[in-house]
């Protein structure tokens, strides 16, 4: 399971990083109704949280298993579109090989948001392998000749099939530089657009 992150309360602009203990089922319950994937009793939940948009991120339990796909590929070089809480930044530096190496020699995050790379960027910039680029994750252009390991996906707030488009240009953007690349909630945003067609 991929850790919990460990940068510090504050706000910045629209952002508050923040955190809440999951006390009681009424609290999950609150948790899956805004979106967000509800942790287990006693939990203690990092969250950003957009003064207009709520919850965008968390590390519950159900969201750090959204991630595992992309720490499990990760390797050499890696781009990740989509700061967050720098939850699966942080795991994918973590990794070291069985003489005790890092596993990921360089990670890109690239972020449209200057006040997400000021509160949260910060506590990971201090990493020499860590660049943070403030860009869109559809503006950047890599440098010429680069290739990745893997590369991630997490621009959006909300699982819903209008994603899958955006996925797909990102997909195509850096299908011939990636080893492995990945979308967050891809297969449910898949899964959303065929029940949309069952109603129609």
């Amino acid at each position: 399971m991929i850790p919990t992150v460990s940068i510090p309360e504050g706000s910045l602009g629209p952002w508050t990083v923040k955190r809440k203990i999951v006390k009681d089922d009424f609290a999950r319950m609150r948790l899956a109704f805004s979106g967000r994937s509800p942790g287990e009793i006693g939990d203690v939940i990092t969250m950003l949280v957009h003064n207009k948009r709520g919850v965008v991120m968390s590390d519950s339990r159900a969201e750090r298993r959204d991630h595992i796909g992309f720490v499990a590929n990760a390797k050499g070089r890696v781009l990740i579109n989509g700061l967050g809480l720098g939850m699966c930044l942080a795991a994918a530096l973590a990794k070291v090989d069985a003489d005790g190496s890092p596993v990921v020699t360089r990670a890109t995050v690239v972020e449209v948001d200057p006040d997400v790379i000021a509160l949260v960027g910060a506590h990971y910039q201090s990493d020499p392998r860590v660049e943070i680029v403030h860009a869109s994750a559809f503006d950047y252009q890599p440098p010429k000749g680069a290739s990745y390991g893997a590369v991630w996906h997490d621009i959006w707030d909300t699982i819903c099939a209008d994603n899958l488009p955006e996925m797909t240009r990102l997909h195509r953007k850096y299908g011939r530089r990636a080893d492995w690349q990945g979308s967050w909630c891809c297969w449910e945003c898949d899964r959303a657009k065929r029940q949309e067609r069952k109603w129609f």
